[in-house]
């Protein structure tokens, strides 16, 4: 007999709570003006009348520096452009009345979202601090045996080993319009788009039939959460479990 993998196929009780508690589970910088650089993005500098600086592109080295011109060294990592463009004017106003600065990130590298399973091209993403769901998904494309009502998000917790995984139906976010689950992604995020179960099983039965010629096993979830993982949901076009090791043993 065979055994479909372990799916959410619904939800007996919905919690609006929930949701919340998944977004909030674990705080990140996640607008895009709180985005944080990290090693090695990449910066542009504007300051038209200093011309020492102005139109540097800068890489984060791995000290966390740039070295610019009259003003040496800066450590940056960790701050925001906003907060670079204002250590920066600090520095150069023994040289300048009143210097204008500004800064923008021009190059996000330091920080991913990674896409699983049915989806056009899987593997990492560029995290910028305003990807959503729906951006990452129309980047990227579906295939035709995506299940696209079981669209998993799955956040780590980075204080714990933890995992928090939510389900939204993506057909009621682009049919409905429904914004709330459009969830906007933070750094470290997993996307996982499963098959339907009839792809899963022709997938299964093409594995069968050819075991030698190369399959794209889309439908395996990442090894990387297959532990100690909270399932969330809340409100329409979300559904919600919890589990003890493995959110795979889940069948509703």
């Amino acid at each position: 007999m065979l055994v479909l993998p372990a799916l959410c196929l619904g939800c007996a009780h919905q919690r609006h709570g929930d949701l919340n508690q998944f977004l909030h589970a674990n705080k990140h910088a996640v607008s895009a003006m709180e985005y944080r650089i990290g090693i090695p993005d990449t910066i542009q500098i504007s300051a038209p009348r200093i011309q020492e600086i102005n139109g540097r592109g800068q890489v984060v080295q791995p000290n966390g520096k740039i070295t610019l011109r009259l003003l040496g060294e800066v450590k940056i990592v960790g701050m925001t452009a906003k907060e670079i463009a204002a250590k920066l004017r600090t520095l150069a106003k023994p040289y300048y009345d009143d210097p204008k600065i500004h800064v923008r990130v021009t190059g996000y590298h330091s920080k991913k979202i990674y896409l699983f399973g049915e989806v056009g091209g899987p593997g990492p993403r560029p995290y910028t601090g305003r990807d959503t769901l729906l951006d990452v998904l129309s980047s990227s494309g579906l295939t035709f045996v995506a299940w696209r009502s079981q669209v998993q998000v799955i956040r780590p917790d980075p204080k714990t080993n933890e995992h928090f995984k939510i389900y939204v139906d993506v057909d009621k976010l682009v049919q409905g319009g429904d914004q709330r689950l459009n969830i906007l992604l933070e750094p470290n995020d997993i996307v996982y788009v499963p098959p339907t179960p009839m792809g899963w099983l022709g997938y299964r039965i093409r594995e069968v039939i050819n075991p030698f010629t190369p399959v794209i096993r889309a439908y395996q979830f990442p090894a990387v959460v297959d532990y100690s993982t909270k399932v969330y949901s809340g409100g329409a076009g979300l559904t919600t479990s919890s589990t003890a090791a493995s959110p795979t043993t889940i069948i509703r």
